[in-house]
């Protein structure tokens, strides 16, 4: 908690305006979010008030939701720390309004074809930590049919619709991607403008704790993918890649059998997509409401935009044909 937080025997927790929030964690969870988050139960609203003030106060055109329930979203991602969870959220909008080929008429309906490939899903059961587990294929896309940046979209989606759990707030995610038949071709898709908004994204502008990257079947050109993500990663993010190659007893150590498909040594059955697919189209309206709506005018309280941001990657001198491919072939 920041230096703005008082302890509880410094004073009693100031009165907060009316709220309709109810927590939905299990006293398993309250007490993991207590030891690991530093939530306090008996704070909580207290909490979320202050981060509102904030808001309220430093960015008073800042277009956000201000419900209990979305803020604590912020403060549990940043540990109750009201300064950084407050960056986060300015972060999080600010992300958003540099990139709009990813987040202009963001909605599942929007993302079927990428839904319908297979590229990404979410495992049926969590695993034992009680985290989700994000599946991500990249051997499904076929640059020919849509750009890179729809698959980001509907990474973004599937982010946005677990945040929405209280148990995934204090779980977090873990992600198992599959580099089986990346080529060359496709990798350099994936250059630095791509690499470094994404993590951008992930590491500083989106309220979800990533606990663990799995890497299976990743081929002698993901020494050269991995060479254009690390320098934009964080130490603590850098050390949660595990990279297994086709060693399945190795993927097993991190993830169990029982809750994995039979595509990667497991016995929860064939990987299906269908679900997932499904779950994020039934949330058509709640994606239309947030992402397709009219940005309201003046609202210009984020973090400054670099003149790059927002830009093309071909005006930033990002040729994925060029200076990409010469990062990945020195893995041969």
């Amino acid at each position: 908690m920041s230096e703005a937080s008082a302890s509880p025997s410094e004073k009693a927790p100031r009165p907060a305006r009316a709220s309709g929030y109810v927590c939905s964690l299990s006293e398993e969870l309250v007490t993991k979010a207590r030891e690991e988050l530093q939530e306090k139960p008996e704070w909580r609203l207290r909490d979320a008030q202050a981060l509102r003030d904030m808001v309220c106060k430093d960015y008073p055109n800042l277009a956000t939701s201000l419900d209990d329930a979305f803020l604590l979203r912020f403060l549990r991602a940043r540990k109750f720390d009201y300064d950084r969870a407050l960056q986060l959220l300015v972060n999080y909008h600010g992300c958003r309004r540099s990139w709009p080929e990813v987040f202009t008429d963001l909605k599942p309906s929007a993302l079927k074809e990428v839904l319908d490939s297979g590229f990404l899903t979410v495992l049926p059961r969590p695993d034992p930590e009680g985290r989700h587990v994000v599946c991500i294929r990249p051997d499904r896309w076929v640059p020919s049919r849509y750009p890179i940046t729809e698959n980001v979209r509907a990474i973004y989606l599937t982010l946005e619709k677990l945040v929405q759990s209280e148990e995934t707030q204090v779980n977090g995610i873990v992600i198992l991607a599959d580099y089986k038949g990346v080529s060359l071709s496709k990798a350099s898709h994936f250059g630095p403008f791509i690499a470094k908004k994404v993590i951008g994204i992930l590491q500083d502008g989106f309220p979800i704790r990533i606990k663990a990257v799995n890497i299976v079947n990743e081929p002698r050109i993901f020494k050269g993918i991995f060479a254009i993500v690390k320098p934009f990663l964080k130490e603590k993010i850098a050390n949660r890649f595990f990279l297994h190659g086709s060693d399945l007893n190795s993927l097993h150590s991190n993830l169990p059998r029982d809750i994995l498909p039979r595509e990667y040594g497991g016995t929860a059955g064939e990987l299906d997509v269908t679900a997932w697919k499904e779950a994020l189209l039934a949330s058509e309206e709640d994606f239309v409401k947030e992402f397709c709506q009219p940005a309201p005018p003046g609202d210009g309280h984020g973090p400054a935009a670099s003149p790059s941001e927002g830009r093309p990657p071909e005006a930033q001198g990002d040729d994925p044909t060029r200076a990409v491919k010469s990062q990945l072939y020195s893995c041969y």
